[in-house]
């Protein structure tokens, strides 16, 4: 009896062990997929809200011969215009890519739930998507809140969204 159960243990462990090397042989290796880059390290610059440069687009940026893009503008006046209160987007330069960095109320970011945060900056990082731009969420204390990041030579890109920890106060805390 005792013989048996190891036979079957052993059987059980070479079954699962072929399955594992066909799985790796099988499927994709991670090393041909370009990585997804990480966030952007520029520094917010909340001077260009009040002072844009002629490449910088802004909430407050209106183009009156076309669509200004990105344009987050519907974003903000259906769902977000008490959380999200402006952004600033800059195009591609050398190796940096086009990016938006979103401001928001620290008031109201502060009093949503994780999956709150996490829903708002998937649902306006896909919109900056769209145009071919990361998101950074920041406050007015120039903290980092998230970022959804993607590999645009992809298709579909690749997309990830890094989240900031806080308490309900809004203290950040290390995992």
């Amino acid at each position: 009896m005792h013989l048996a159960k190891l036979s079957d243990r052993q059987t059980s462990f070479s079954l699962l062990l072929t399955i594992s090397l066909t799985a790796l042989l099988v499927s994709p290796s991670r090393a041909q997929t370009p990585p997804i880059p990480s966030p952007s390290s520029a520094p917010l610059e909340l001077d260009l809200l009040t002072k844009p440069k002629d490449y910088i687009i802004t909430a407050n940026t209106i183009n009156s011969t076309r669509l200004t893009v990105p344009s987050l503008w519907w974003a903000q006046q259906n769902s977000e215009k008490k959380l999200l209160d402006n952004w600033i987007a800059y195009p591609a330069f050398e190796k940096e890519p086009a990016r938006v960095d979103l401001i928001v109320n620290q008031q109201i970011w502060s009093l949503l739930e994780y999956v709150e945060r996490y829903d708002f900056v998937n649902r306006l990082g896909s919109a900056a998507r769209n145009f071919g731009y990361n998101v950074r969420v920041f406050n007015y204390q120039k903290e980092s809140l998230a970022s959804y990041t993607c590999n645009f030579s992809n298709s579909p890109a690749l997309c990830s969204i890094q989240m900031a920890t806080q308490n309900k106060i809004g203290l950040k805390r290390s995992l």
